[in-house]
């Protein structure tokens, strides 16, 4: 499956935000979203997601236009910045609700076996952030769009995190943005940089020297 997202302008106010965006990605792939803080990356993951209308914009799969929000198709999963799983839910409703097997969860992160009655709320931040990373990237869909996954996890999480991203792009087109620029260079096919309200697609990570998103060396 190809994804496009195609024409993206977003203000709000009178500032603009996204100007002329385009974006692709498509199954067997990941593509990496860079840039600064503030510059609208989650902006144009909701967008992508439906959770927020821009002013112009036209999203295609398999170049067809979808007209309804894509969490209408029921193709997309989308992990997003905040915590979306309830404070007070059990980790095995969780699981259930999204059709998951807990035994292959704990076979990947034997830290959490016997975790499966606990709360949400009672977890840590990293803790909750693998779990909610883990569930939508093994959620059945085509697409899945990662909003900062690997927010305080450890190390050891990180590196299992990039993992099951590597198995789960053989079936699906995903999407993924974080302040950690070199996990997403690690991961991505595709590399767009968002900057000065647009995108533009890098063919040679020394090009993030040279748009002056990262300083010279940093690549080194």
């Amino acid at each position: 499956m190809i994804f496009e997202l195609d024409n993206v302008e977003l203000y709000f106010k009178s500032k603009r935000i996204l100007n002329g965006i385009y974006l692709k990605a498509e199954t067997g792939m990941v593509t990496g979203i860079l840039g600064s803080n503030g510059c609208g990356k989650s902006c144009l993951l909701n967008i992508a997601f439906g959770n927020l209308k821009a002013k112009y914009q036209l999203i295609r799969l398999d170049s067809k236009p979808i007209i309804k929000p894509l969490y209408n198709t029921g193709l997309v999963k989308f992990l997003p910045q905040h915590h979306f799983i309830p404070n007070g839910m059990k980790l095995k409703k969780a699981f259930q609700l999204f059709q998951l097997n807990w035994k292959d969860f704990i076979s990947k992160f034997e830290i959490f076996t016997g975790f499966e009655n606990q709360k949400f709320i009672n977890l840590s931040g990293g803790e909750r952030r693998l779990i909610e990373t883990y569930i939508i990237l093994k959620s059945e869909s085509k697409i899945v769009l990662l909003d900062e996954p690997f927010s305080h996890l450890a190390p050891l999480h990180i590196e299992s995190i990039k993992q099951l991203i590597i198995e789960e792009k053989q079936h699906k087109a995903i999407i993924i943005s974080d302040h950690m620029y070199r996990h997403i260079i690690d991961l991505s096919d595709a590399i767009y940089l968002l900057k000065n309200s647009t995108t533009k697609l890098i063919d040679n990570i020394k090009e993030l020297e040279d748009y002056k998103y990262l300083s010279v060396g940093s690549l080194s």
